[in-house]
């Protein structure tokens, strides 16, 4: 079923997201906040250790943990979740998201410690050279959103190309340690059961002007801005219509397997 009107979540989670650095290291830009129908966003800080900010490993632990629950949780993290087309065509891969994220993980192991993205670019860790791309080859989803830039423009002003190189391999681990607890949209359907807690790719700029910046920075206020408008859409209804965009049969496959930004139409 998909999910209704009225609630269908109890917690919303915004993570704007860095692929800066390794994945244990504490990087200023990685804020996470959550809301729940009672109360907007609140920032979750990383627990208490010498380390100020979070660690990409410790978002993903944490992230298992919440999902273990009993409570359904919409999680909208702030990086690619797939690759476009032209990726697996060029790579003569399946047309899998799960066999991509394990092929992907084989290449780029940016979730192992002392590992930067940037490692494996130059060749010094792992085989980034034989899963490479193009920043000319966008998804659909990125057509759509404008602005959007490629998950291979690295080295750019706004560029979520690295974040997405990190962070591919925890949405791995995510999986593989929360099961069938959590439903990666649209991978695993465009229908979601009730109860069950969704992970979603977003892109704040579509939300944060929406929102006063109330003394955050920016990456505060890009987490701030994706669990509030996703608490506000489920409270006011409007959830749904954005789980369920307007496309195409052709264009929903081809979303089930580049991924889908949630809010763009």
């Amino acid at each position: 079923m998909k999910p209704s009107a009225g609630s269908a979540f109890s917690h919303y989670i915004g993570i704007d997201y860095s692929g800066a650095e390794t994945p244990t290291a504490s990087v200023r830009g990685l804020r996470v906040y959550i809301a729940d129908r009672a109360s907007p966003p609140a920032e979750v800080l990383p627990p208490p250790s010498p380390r100020k900010y979070w660690t990409r490993r410790g978002i993903a632990e944490w992230l298992v943990e919440r999902l273990l629950e009993d409570r359904p949780t919409l999680v909208g993290i702030d990086h690619g979740f797939s690759f476009p087309l032209r990726y697996f065509a060029t790579h003569r891969l399946p047309l899998d998201w799960e066999a991509f994220l394990d092929d992907f993980q084989r290449h780029w192991p940016t979730e192992e410690d002392h590992t930067y993205v940037d490692f494996v670019r130059n060749g010094t860790r792992g085989n980034g050279a034989a899963r490479s791309g193009d920043p000319r080859w966008r998804r659909l989803t990125e057509v759509r959103a404008g602005a959007a830039k490629s998950v291979f423009h690295f080295d750019v002003p706004g560029s979520v190309a690295k974040a997405t190189h990190a962070g591919l391999p925890w949405l791995r681990y995510i999986r593989q340690h929360a099961g069938d607890r959590v439903h990666s949209w649209p991978f695993d359907g465009w229908d979601i059961t009730a109860g069950r807690s969704v992970m979603v790719e977003v892109y704040p700029s579509l939300w944060s002007r929406s929102f006063g910046r109330e003394g955050r920075n920016a990456d505060q206020h890009d987490a701030y801005s994706v669990a509030a408008w996703m608490r506000r859409a489920d409270i006011d209804g409007s959830l749904a219509e954005f789980l369920d965009p307007r496309l195409t049969s052709g264009e929903r496959e081809v979303a089930r397997i580049e991924g889908w930004i949630l809010g763009v139409k």
